[in-house]
């Protein structure tokens, strides 16, 4: 008799005389089980709730399916998840353990699936500054601000003595007509120029930008409305900033001296510079010949600009040689000739409280570290998505990325602690943690996610579910 054949099963080749077959029948069966994590660590912080507090609905509630609470939450969980793209969520409306992180298992229509699709998220993603007779819902942006530092201060159980705020800008490429794009030469094409700034791994700022301005634009406004707000919660808090020598700006810098905030930036090196730190950059060279080895020195310099400064201020410059020359810098669009001598440092210390070389390697080095923070936001949860036609709506963009990115360090933070990825990447943690199969099985009484029997990180979850539990109590 001939084989029935059956176009929705796939067959492969025999394993140990038994013949292996595929379909998709299997029910409700997921790959993101280990999502409901990020549940648990959204109840120990309140993050989405309070999110979508900044909105406004100006919709009949009578006659809503899809609630700007459940939206948001639709939002920032899918991306934590790795479904970046608004096209993604016709499919994710069926989504079982999306549904569920929602808290919205059954529509209230019978034509309507539980969660939304592309087209209603796009609606909320493209209102306008205030609800109108066709656009009901809007957002409050200075309340999305604040809540990014409301977070990080709660975060902290006492107040810590010092906190160190990196500022840095970043490229954000465009391939469309979007508002505000422009050609950047730095970076060779057409991109905004977002403003991140980070206190160790929290986020405290994303502020999209066009990139026909400075560096530095703007952040005079970001930092006093961040320091304003830590200082409310923690007045004695010595607070620093700490960037590259795009913020080495006057009015920064003044800012900071008049509001008791220090300082470390980088600062551009010119002839004067380079004239000024020769003997040092002399010194190096001879030791580095008596020894064979790399030498590296420091000159401080009590340094004022021609005309850009208002005052002196202290300087450090590093003087290093190596066994081959001087050190050596990239110039501009990657000229590997480069030149010479290493990075040069402004800052609000004086010497008496720390000395030029701790200053330097041990304070300034470090925020390199903001980079890997920034790698995370746009590589693993796509904070360059930016593609809608208006900076409004792509600054909602940025911030739900944002906060899916504050949503997996608290995860990190609080839930991995103890475990061998307390400090992985965000991309490493959902694809490790988040990332487990599993068959969804209702009932009156509850819903079972059968997660995979041999998920081979069964302990580190289980150590994860408890942390967050009791951080929610």
């Amino acid at each position: 008799m001939p084989t029935q054949c059956n176009r929705d099963l796939f067959g492969y080749e025999l394993v140990e005389g038994r013949e292996v077959v595929a379909a998709f029948d299997g029910g409700e069966v997921t790959s993101d089980a280990g999502g409901l994590l990020l549940g648990a660590t959204d109840r120990a912080i309140g993050l989405v709730g309070r999110f979508a507090g900044c909105f406004e609905d100006g919709r009949d509630q009578a006659l809503v399916e899809h609630s700007v609470d459940t939206m948001t939450a639709q939002r920032v969980f899918g991306i934590a998840l790795g479904y970046e793209d608004l096209n993604d969520h016709d499919q994710l409306r069926h989504h079982p353990v999306l549904a569920t992180l929602v808290g919205k298992l059954t529509p209230r229509r019978t034509n309507c699936a539980p969660l939304a699709g592309k087209s209603t998220l796009n609606r909320l993603e493209h209102a306008p500054a205030a609800p109108s007779r066709y656009h009901k819902i809007g957002h409050d942006g200075a309340a999305i601000e604040r809540l990014f530092v409301d977070l990080f201060l709660e975060a902290h159980r006492a107040p810590p003595d010092a906190i160190i705020l990196d500022l840095d800008a970043t490229d954000d490429p465009v391939h469309g007509h979007q508002e505000g794009r422009f050609f950047h030469g730095d970076y060779d094409g057409y991109c905004y120029l977002p403003l991140d700034i980070f206190c160790d791994r929290h986020l405290l700022a994303a502020k999209l930008r066009r990139s026909n301005t400075d560096a530095a634009a703007g952040a005079v406004a970001e930092i006093e409305r961040i320091v304003l707000q830590i200082r409310a919660r923690w007045p004695r808090v010595a607070i620093m900033l700490r960037a590259d020598s795009g913020f080495a700006r006057d009015e920064l810098m003044g800012w900071c001296e008049a509001n008791a905030v220090d300082y470390v930036f980088g600062l551009a090196r010119n002839q004067r510079l380079v004239g000024a730190s020769a003997a040092e950059l002399a010194a190096a060279a001879a030791e580095s010949l008596a020894g064979g080895g790399p030498a590296r020195r420091f000159a401080e310099l009590a340094w004022r600009t021609l005309d850009s400064w208002s005052r002196e201020r202290r300087v450090v410059a590093k003087a290093e040689q190596l066994p081959q020359g001087p050190t050596r810098r990239l110039a501009p669009r990657g000229d590997l000739g480069g030149r010479p001598g290493a990075p040069t440092i402004v800052t609000s210390l004086p010497a008496s409280a720390i000395d030029a070389r701790t200053l330097y390697e041990d304070v300034y080095c470090a925020r390199g570290e903001v980079e890997n923070r920034i790698k995370e936001q746009q590589l693993d949860l796509f904070a360059d998505r930016t593609s809608a036609a208006t900076m409004r709506a792509n600054q909602l963009r940025l911030w739900f990325a944002s906060f899916a990115y504050v949503l997996l360090e608290a995860l990190r933070r609080i839930g991995l602690r103890h475990t061998q990825r307390a400090r992985a990447t965000c991309g490493t943690i959902r694809l490790r943690r988040l990332k487990i199969g599993a068959q969804l099985r209702r009932s009156v009484r509850r819903i079972k996610i059968a997660m995979a029997s041999a998920h081979p990180f069964q302990t580190e979850y289980r150590l994860a579910y408890l942390s967050l539990q009791r951080a929610a109590f």
